[in-house]
């Protein structure tokens, strides 16, 4: 209890100091009170020869409900579990006198350990409202928004774009009036540089001379330049072009793992693709015939990819091999299906993930679809949203792809290439016919998948989307 009453009034100002330092020698008179520091919302050190030990940051652990001046801060500490410190720690914490808070880099995800500063969305003396982004952090997955904790004025930024951050690295300082703001003064300082300078035209009046003299030698070894290009040029040597018209840019930190990834996979797996084509007429009729009535009931337009994902559903139900993975010595096989689903967006490729598509009709797969491809462009999809997946599907026939071999993405087996509808002539009951067909692949791992059930599973995509009653009959 009065432990508590003694935060309280530590909290106040630096003035409570003496009254804290006289209330724990009342309490216990072995305690020294001369590394007392009073400083709201800094961390407070007591040494002592026995009793409190440390109090740490004891302004900012207020919890909903729970009072502080009727709780130990040891065991504020021990009952906040770290999820829940790291997210507080995110907060800005009180500096000085109070005006000045820090904007902090927030908690990234468990598997995610640091960032790259990208960019900086404010300038200082900006006003900022309370949890506006004013930065970005990227990470290996995701851009991630470093928010203001108060509304105020963007007084300097600490670190610069490019820095690699860490959650809880301080980014910004914040002043919650435009008084801690003072960009003023130091534009004052540079006349005061500037004043000095009309020297050096004296300087330049005297350095004329040299110049002169350094101009009238060139002048002499004028003859001499022109008999020394010709030896050098042979008419094997390759004209390059100037290093003025190339342009250095560093990767990002998604483009770095998605590079990685790929190469990992090319190098893990023993990837083999197997083709197959697709007569899209029926699905296509389908789409058409009832596609008003799909938007007036579900609010969504009804597409091919709800399709394909309830074919692959149906295919690894009927190839559960192709839903496993290879794990050192044992082969795991997966009783639920996540399809992954390739989304390429202006910062690089992402796979967001459908839980559980096997229990999913049409609409709800659009649904999630369509949500989860525009979180993807935005920038603001988690990482929860991305982790997993049994098998993916890649789409590039929206870009006009006719034919590609997908690379896997691991720890899957398998994924399918959608590719572009193009009109070609088919032999349709002996008659030669315009049919709308797709060519689709299967990139497979042949450590764990045989040919046989490739080839089946791509047949099995063949027939269901040629003939959608076969999903209505499980056929």
């Amino acid at each position: 209890m009065m432990l508590g009453a003694l935060r309280r009034k530590v909290t106040i100002g630096g003035s409570s100091a003496s009254l804290l330092g006289k209330s724990l020698q009342a309490i216990r008179p072995g305690i020294s009170t001369s590394r007392v520091s009073a400083n709201a919302g800094k961390e407070i050190l007591l040494l002592q020869p026995r009793g409190i030990d440390h109090v740490r940051n004891f302004s900012h652990l207020i919890l909903p409900g729970c009072s502080v001046g009727l709780t130990k801060t040891r065991d504020v500490i021990s009952s906040i579990p770290s999820e829940t410190i790291m997210q507080k720690s995110c907060r800005a914490f009180s500096s000085g006198e109070g005006d000045l808070v820090d904007a902090v880099v927030p908690f990234m995800g468990e598997s995610i350990s640091d960032g790259t500063l990208a960019t900086f969305l404010k300038k200082p003396g900006d006003s900022v409202a309370a949890d506006e982004p004013i930065a970005q952090i990227e990470t290996d997955k995701v851009t991630i928004d470093v928010v203001s904790p108060q509304a105020g004025v963007l007084q300097e930024y600490v670190a610069k774009e490019g820095d690699t951050v860490e959650p809880g690295t301080k980014i910004a300082i914040i002043s919650k009036s435009a008084e801690g703001v003072a960009p003023a003064a130091p534009a004052e300082k540079k006349p005061e540089k500037a004043a000095p300078k009309p020297s050096p035209p004296a300087e330049t009046v005297k350095e004329e001379k040299p110049k002169a003299k350094a101009e009238a030698s060139p002048a002499v070894e004028k003859p001499k330049p022109p008999s020394t290009p010709p030896p050098k040029r042979t008419a094997t040597e390759p004209v390059l072009p100037p290093k003025e018209r190339e342009r250095r840019v560093p990767m990002t930190r998604l483009r770095k793992r998605v590079a990685t990834r790929l190469k990992d996979s090319q190098n893990t797996f023993a990837m083999l693709t197997t083709f197959n084509e697709v007569d899209m007429t029926n699905l296509m009729k389908l789409r058409s015939d009832y596609k008003d009535a799909f938007v007036e009931k579900h609010g969504v337009k009804l597409g091919f990819m709800s399709g394909f994902v309830k074919a692959a559903v149906s295919a690894l139900q009927h190839q559960p091999i192709v839903n496993a993975v290879i794990d050192g010595d044992d082969i795991i096989y997966r009783d639920y299906i996540d399809i992954s689903i390739a989304v390429g967006t202006p910062k690089g490729l992402v796979v967001p993930v459908v839980r559980d598509a096997d229990k999913m009709n049409f609409a709800e797969i659009e649904k999630t679809i369509n949500g989860l491809a525009k979180k993807a462009t935005e920038g603001t999809i988690s990482i929860d949203e991305m982790a997993g997946g049994s098998f993916t599907i890649s789409n590039g026939g929206v870009y006009g792809s006719l034919l590609s071999t997908p690379i896997i993405n691991p720890p899957q087996s398998a994924i399918l290439g959608m590719h572009s509808i193009v009109s070609r002539p088919m032999v349709v009951g002996g008659n030669v016919v315009p049919r709308p067909m797709m060519y689709i692949a299967l990139t497979y791992d042949h450590r764990l998948i045989d040919g046989r059930e490739a080839v089946f599973f791509l047949r099995r995509i063949k027939d269901v989307i040629e003939d959608p009653r076969r999903l209505l009959l499980d056929v």
